[in-house]
């Protein structure tokens, strides 16, 4: 079966500054990503995987080259263009980034008011099942302080894929964590995002997780060195 391409990048470069220090930091990126796949970005620090992630979130602009998702290219977009495809992407961070003022059903819920035409009941019926997609359906009601470093994590897989995203792009979200609590929570997205087949790309420098991919991309120096299938 020929899965359809999420991610399609040609030729894309990406600069940081302007005028004499201008400095590239991505040069001459193509990769493709296909629906149900999970790939991991690996490589030292600082060349430019954070960089690519955000670029194909959308959360920085497109200035060189080619960069389409959901057959939608970015460069050029508009903002509106732009919060549209958002929608349908979730987004895992190292630190978690939960609201210590919301408990862990609220801040899954949050995610949910980010789409249209879903009231409130619904918001919270969609939350409290994915908090129990990821095991977390008796803490629904616990505020971040008193959740584990694993816990924290798997309320932000919740809330990265509530809303069933077409992609997930995931930055460093074991490092964190214990070796226990690491491999758990990557087992669990790698089965959720089976399920729901989107998706996944993952920026990581931790080797005992490798094995989930089903394909590895080293970049260095801002440019992808070479690729290779998970084990």
């Amino acid at each position: 079966m020929d899965f359809p391409t999420i991610v399609s990048i040609n030729y894309l470069n990406h600069y940081f500054g302007y005028g004499v220090l201008r400095k590239p930091v991505l040069s001459n990126i193509n990769l493709k990503i296909k629906s149900g796949e999970i790939v991991i970005l690996s490589g030292p620090s600082g060349s430019g995987k954070t960089t690519l992630l955000t670029l194909i979130g959308g959360l920085r602009s497109v200035g060189e080259g080619s960069l389409q998702v959901f057959s939608q290219e970015l460069r050029g977009a508009s903002e509106a263009q732009l919060v549209k495809i958002r929608r349908h992407i979730g987004y895992i961070f190292q630190s978690h980034n939960l609201l210590r003022s919301l408990t862990a059903q609220q801040n899954v819920q949050m995610s949910v008011k980010l789409h249209e035409n879903v009231s409130r009941v619904e918001a919270r019926i969609k939350s409290e099942a994915a908090l129990k997609s990821v095991g977390l359906g008796n803490r629904s009601d616990y505020y971040p302080e008193n959740l584990s470093g694993g816990q924290k994590q798997r309320v932000a897989i919740a809330r990265a894929l509530v809303c069933h995203p077409k992609l997930v792009l995931a930055d460093e979200p074991t490092a964190a964590l214990d070796s226990k609590s690491g491999r758990d929570v990557v087992k669990l997205m790698q089965k959720l995002v089976k399920e729901q087949g989107c998706a996944v790309l993952m920026v990581t420098h931790d080797n005992r997780i490798l094995d989930i991919a089903d394909r590895i991309v080293y970049m260095e120096d801002g440019q992808l060195r070479k690729m290779s299938n998970g084990s």
